[in-house]
This record gives C-alpha cells, sequence and structure tokens, in this order.
C-alpha cells in the first residue's frame, strides 16, 4: 500500500514480507540477505494449489487460472482450532513466514494458510501483461479470490477431519499494507466468513495526492536529517543539469533517462531506512556529513549502494520505463502489476509537498499521470473517489478490525487511526516504529524471526499494542465460537 519505491516500497514490503515475513507491503527489493537460513525464515515453502474463477463478477465466464496457496498446520487444534487467514499482498508469495503470526499460532492452537494474490508470482491467469489483460487485476475480484478460497478450504479441512459439511473452524485474517487493507476489506465485505482481522499499517484510504507522506518522512527523520536531506536533494538536481549521466552512474541508474524517474529513486531510498525501522542507516551520515562540511552526495550515494542495494537489493530497474512496459511474466513483474493497482484504484500519489518538501517538485500530480498513461495507455486513471466510496476509507463502516501503525511510518496516513470499541486502532510509537511494526519488529526488515521487539527502541510500546491485539482476538474467537456452536 508499497514513492516509486513508495510504489516499489509498497511493492518490495509485499515481496520482502512474502520473502520473510507477512505478506504486504509497499516496498519491494529484489534479492535480500539476511543472514538467516531459509528454514528459520519460512514455517513452509510447500507450494499448494487452487483453481480460482478468473472473473467472479460475470455469471458466464467460467475461466479458471492457478493459485498458489501454503499452509502450516503443525500448531493447529485439531480438529477445531483457528485458522489463521494471512494475506499475501502485492508481491510474489513465497511461503508462510515465520515472524509474529507464529507466535499468536502458537498461543491460540491455530493453523495458518496463505494465498498468494492474483496475477503475483506464480498466479498469473495470463502469459502476458498486456493493459487488456490486466482488467481482472483489482482488489474486488482478490476479496472474492478470498472467500471462495476460504470457503473451499474449509471443506477440505472437514473432509481431512472427517467431519460435516456444515461444521466451521473460527477464521482470523491478517495483512499488512496493502494486504492489511485487504484483511480490513474482507472483514466489511464478508463478516461471516472471519471472526476479525488484524489490519496492520492497513492502507485504506485510498488518496489522489499524497503530500503526507514526504512530510512524514521529514518529521520521523528529524529537524537535522531533513536538512541534510534536502541539501541533498537540491545538489543532486543541480547536478544532473551540470553532468547528468556522472550523477546517475554514482547510483548505478544510468539506465534512466527520464530525470524524474531517477529522483523518484532518490526519493524512495530516504523512505526505506524510515518506513523500515533503520533511521540511523540514513541519518547519522549524513548529518555527520552536513555538520562537517563533508560531500553530501557522495555520503548519500555511499547509503544507497551499501544498505538499499547492498541489504535490500534495490535497482534502479524498478524505476526503468522499458522494464514497466515489459508485459512479459517474469519474477520482476509486481512492479508493473502494482503500478496498475496504483493507476486504477488506489493512486496514493507521493507528490512533493508545496512548502518544505524534501523530495524534488518534478514528482508532482502530473508526473503520475503521465507515467500511467505512458504504462497502460489513454484510458487508465485512478477512481479514488470510487475505492473510497465502495470500502468506506478511514470511516470503514464495519467491525471487529484491530488498526495498527508505526509512529514513524509514511503511510499511517493512509490508514485508520481513530479507535472505537469496535474498530480499535494502536499506534506504535518509538525511534525505529515503521511499517508492520506489530507483527515484525524491529527494524522491520532485514527480517526479525517471529517479530522479536528486542532491537525496537522501546520494546515496552510494541508489546503492549501486541496485548492489545491478543486480548480482542481471544474475545471475538470465543465469540465467534459461541456462534458456530448455536448454529449446529
Amino acid at each position: 500500500m508499497s514513492s516509486a519505491l513508495g510504489f516499489a516500497l509498497l511493492t518490495i514490503f509485499t515481496i520482502f514480507l512474502s520473502l520473510s515475513s507477512l505478506s504486504d507491503g509497499l516496498l519491494q527489493p529484489r534479492r535480500i540477505s539476511h543472514g538467516l537460513s531459509e528454514s528459520s525464515k519460512y514455517l513452509t515453502r510447500d507450494e499448494l494449489w487452487f483453481n480460482q474463477t478468473l472473473d467472479h463478477y460475470s455469471p458466464s465466464d467460467h475461466r479458471k487460472f492457478r493459485q498458489r496457496y501454503y499452509e502450516y498446520l503443525d500448531h493447529l487444534r485439531v480438529p477445531d482450532g483457528p485458522i489463521f487467514m494471512m494475506l499475501c499482498g502485492e508481491g510474489p508469495c513465497n511461503g508462510i513466514p515465520n515472524d509474529y503470526i507464529t507466535v499468536l499460532a502458537k498461543k491460540f492452537d491455530a493453523g495458518i494458510v496463505s494465498l498468494e494474490h492474483r496475477y503475483y508470482g506464480k498466479s498469473s491467469p495470463f502469459k502476458s501483461l498486456a493493459t487488456e489483460n490486466l482488467k481482472y487485476l483489482s482488489s474486488k475480484q482478490a476479496l472474492f479470490d478470498l472467500a471462495a478460497f476460504r470457503q473451499y478450504y474449509q471443506d477440505s479441512l472437514n473432509v481431512k477431519f472427517n467431519r460435516s459439511g456444515n461444521v466451521e473452524n473460527p477464521w482470523f485474517f491478517f495483512g499488512a499494507s496493502y494486504s492489511g487493507a485487504l484483511s480490513a476489506w474482507f472483514r466489511l465485505k464478508f463478516p461471516h466468513l472471519t471472526c476479525g482481522s488484524l489490519a496492520s499499517s492497513a492502507v485504506v484510504r485510498a488518496v489522489y495526492e499524497f503530500p503526507e507522506f514526504d512530510q512524514q518522512i521529514g518529521e520521523s527523520a528529524g529537524p537535522e536529517c531533513k536538512a541534510a536531506l534536502q541539501e541533498t536533494n537540491k545538489l543532486l538536481e543541480l547536478g544532473l543539469k551540470v553532468n547528468n549521466r556522472a550523477v546517475k552512474a554514482l547510483f548505478n541508474a544510468t539506465e534512466l533517462d527520464v530525470d524524474a524517474d531517477f529522483l523518484y529513486l532518490i526519493a524512495d531510498a530516504e523512505v526505506m531506512a524510515i518506513q523500515y525501522g533503520n533511521p540511523d542507516k540514513l541519518c547519522v551520515p549524513l548529518v555527520e556529513a552536513h555538520k562537517n562540511g563533508g560531500d553530501l552526495v557522495e555520503a548519500y550515494a555511499k547509503y544507497v549502494r551499501e544498505f538499499c542495494v547492498g541489504v535490500f537489493g534495490l535497482s534502479s530497474k524498478t524505476y526503468s520505463r522499458k522494464h514497466l512496459l515489459d508485459t512479459a511474466v517474469t519474477p520482476d513483474s509486481a512492479d508493473r502489476l502494482w503500478w496498475f493497482q496504483v493507476c486504477t484504484e488506489v493512486a496514493y500519489f507521493q507528490v512533493a509537498p508545496a512548502n518544505d518538501s524534501i523530495r524534488s517538485h518534478q514528482i508532482n500530480t502530473e508526473y503520475h499521470l503521465d507515467l500511467c498513461k505512458s504504462l497502460f495507455g489513454k484510458g487508465v486513471y485512478p477512481e479514488v473517489d470510487a475505492t473510497n466510496l465502495y470500502y468506506g476509507s478511514d470511516r470503514i463502516a464495519a467491525t471487529k478490525i484491530i488498526f495498527t501503525n508505526g509512529s514513524q511510518d509514511p503511510w499511517r496516513h493512509a490508514s485508520k487511526q481513530t479507535s472505537s470499541p469496535e474498530l480499535p486502532s494502536y499506534i506504535v510509537t518509538c525511534h525505529n516504529c515503521g511499517h508492520g511494526s506489530d507483527l515484525r519488529g524491529c527494524p522491520q526488515s532485514p527480517m526479525v524471526i517471529e517479530g522479536d521487539s528486542k532491537n525496537c527502541s522501546s520494546p515496552d510500546a510494541v508489546n503492549k499494542v501486541r496485548q492489545h491485539i491478543v486480548e480482542h482476538m481471544d474475545l471475538w474467537l470465543s465469540e465467534c465460537r459461541g456462534g458456530i456452536r448455536s448454529s449446529m
């Protein structure tokens, strides 16, 4: 919910989450090295398959496609324990990650299942991602995918446990970022199919122009780091006019012919540190260079090369229009696919604020609209008002959804931050609490096994919110079991 890195970031978070933790995010590294064994990062990577309906809105189109999913039942109390549905978002879903949901599964004796989002990863209905083939890529279709799969999987459990067809396990849905929004929207649209939802860093409010994103980066970075970032961006824009190729070469980005695409990468790179709980990786060297009259551009380029590229696997390819225009189905197709969802449903256009901006003013509304048109043709436009009308935005009229956000996360301004008894909302407040910190711990990436909170600047802040989550889940699951028993 996913800058270009915001969109890569909304997309990196999902690949990142699917590579290492709960899928769904707004940022996506190409390759990530966590120093962890594959067996410790995942509960399972064994692929299973479900024949999914292509168009849930057509009574006459009976086409199907293969959708990938995973199951992990080691903690399930057979036969009546809860089923936790981990939603994958805007990236490949490569297994069930070993994050804080593992702790919850142990506590509640739950099984875990995870369904890959349509079109992403290995769940592509078509061999070409041409615009005309993307018409079935939407959050609405994805919600129906979840409902159809949930019914199929419940039936399969009943067969496995030799139970009658009208018996149901209690279900609980989880998601972070875009998949956090899906988790909330699923409870809104299909309240009879889940006892409740956790919507971590859930971007439920589609936003056409989103200057608050950049403003939060400045607030989270602090005044000294913000000033250093602003000066760095001014120097980079000046450098592009003097020696364009040499400046881009510092960031291994000479393939980016459009200067605004390069400046989007520059903006997103700073987001990566703040959003995922590593602010000091960015700010300490930059503030030092700023204070001591050092080379700000080189200090920033070193941060990008060593941290963004070296740790996250960030690539300038993510911002390349040639890459984004590629309609072949590849492991990197998530970039094009997420931009399609951005350009049709949710926007989240991370434009430069009118005053006191960190990012370049070349990253404006016209830039985003031009990119959408370049990638998908003239008729494509983000129907933000229609999306918010359909789901309710941050005034969503649902019950039994837990909303959580990190205090430093710029995406929280597209989430629900006001609380009510039926829709509790919590802010996890600490210096390195960012995107999905309640599920991922600190930093939010690289991965922390079981979402351990010990490296958060305030572990108590994270643990307190987690305790609230457990209390709500305990109540709602017990109420759900009572309802299931009374209906049998």
